[in-house]
């Protein structure tokens, strides 16, 4: 078919749903990115996400996706040859630390579950034992998009404490910034990374560092090199309302936008509702005869459910009748999960009726597929109908 009556629903765990609002904010006309108006706009911005990073310290906003935000965190941090700590806890943590080894970094990966997450014991026991400081750095993904587990900073910052040592934090929030409780300052964090397309309900485009003391002091003397990541001439530029270079100026319209609409429901209600709106979507995977991958419910993420589909099962399948069938976008396995698992997107611009609607229609897609038999949506509406 050329047409399809109806909205499209797309609950891949990001890029989410941009509103209705974001996008009419993102239709404004461009200004002058060195006039006074522009100026105002940068500053509403970046004071803006302070708040939803749960800082005062700075936050950078560069042009670019969650992994130049990555990048920006390494390069402005660190030197050539040091060491990082990361986990094998989920396909995006890999990513994360084969870029700091492409950039000349020595990463001790720590195995880890893609089930249950990086444990806080594992960090401690290598710091211990770092009599010379050699590890400049711990690298945690918060909430892995991959798996839908939540990893436990406040428990990996008290290991590292522990130790004593004077390791950095580096914290991705790419999905779950504005959807799990974080808290940079009272967690000790150095850097956070994020990005706009997820739960800040924005397109793709913008990359975030929020920025602890000892982060700013550690750029001083970090020796990789760095250029358009650098943090002290976009630090610079920004205390004037501007940029060292041309900004995402609609971008920026939308997020002013976006930050508004969060103000307005109030961070602690939109994260309850993700809270909420996850559980039902717990039990509607159970009701379908199914299993979540998170095998720890102290770690089961607010943002997105990851499905296993079960042997002799093709989750792919499941998602190509949920597209061609009934125009829903659900998340496919990454790595080593191919073909075993779909994920939930439930984060960002949602409400009941529309996450109703996706269970409903993944149910549809499940029967057809052969492979769920129970009534899922009956359980999830159950759930919500709670409150």
């Amino acid at each position: 078919m050329s047409y399809r009556s109806g909205r499209h629903f797309l609950q891949i765990p990001g890029p989410t749903n941009v509103p209705d609002r974001v996008l009419r904010a993102l239709a404004a006309p461009t200004i002058d990115h060195r006039g006074p108006e522009f100026a105002a706009l940068a500053r509403a911005v970046l004071s803006g996400l302070k708040p939803v990073f749960r800082t005062t310290g700075p936050v950078v906003a560069f042009p670019a996706s969650g992994t130049g935000a990555w990048e920006a965190a390494l390069v402005n941090t660190l030197s050539p040859g040091d060491r990082v700590i990361a986990f094998d806890t989920g396909h995006f943590a890999g990513l994360w630390s084969r870029m700091a080894g492409s950039l000349g970094l020595e990463v001790d990966l720590v195995p880890g579950s893609w089930r249950r997450g990086g444990g806080p014991a594992r960090v401690h026991e290598h710091l211990a034992t770092d009599r010379t400081h050699a590890v400049r750095a711990v690298m945690v993904v918060h909430n892995e998009t991959s798996t839908g587990v939540t990893n436990d900073v406040p428990a990996i910052r008290a290991a590292v404490d522990a130790a004593g040592h004077p390791a950095l934090l580096l914290v991705d929030t790419v999905s779950s910034l504005a959807s799990i409780d974080y808290r940079h300052d009272e967690w000790g964090v150095d850097v956070t990374v994020s990005c706009s397309q997820k739960g800040l309900m924005l397109p793709p485009g913008l990359g975030f560092n929020a920025l602890g003391e000892r982060a700013l002091a550690a750029s001083a003397s970090a020796g990789l090199p760095r250029s358009y990541w650098d943090w002290q001439p976009m630090l610079a530029a920004n205390a004037d309302g501007h940029f060292p270079y041309t900004p995402p100026t609609n971008l920026l319209y939308g997020l002013r936008e976006a930050l508004a609409m969060l103000a307005e429901e109030g961070l602690e209600n939109v994260l309850a509702r993700h809270r909420r709106h996850a559980e039902a979507t717990r039990l509607a995977v159970r009701a379908w005869g199914l299993e979540v991958l998170c095998k720890d419910p102290a770690r089961y993420s607010s943002s997105l459910t990851a499905v296993l589909v079960g042997a002799g099962n093709d989750a792919d399948e499941v998602r190509r009748v949920a597209l061609e069938r009934y125009d829903l976008s659900l998340g496919a396995g990454l790595g080593r999960l191919a073909g075993r698992v779909f994920r939930i997107g439930h984060l960002g611009a949602l409400n009941d009726l529309m996450l109703a609607g996706t269970l409903c229609g993944i149910e549809l897609s499940l029967a057809r597929a052969g492979v769920g038999t129970g009534r899922g949506v009956d359980a999830a509406l159950t759930h919500l109908r709670r409150d």
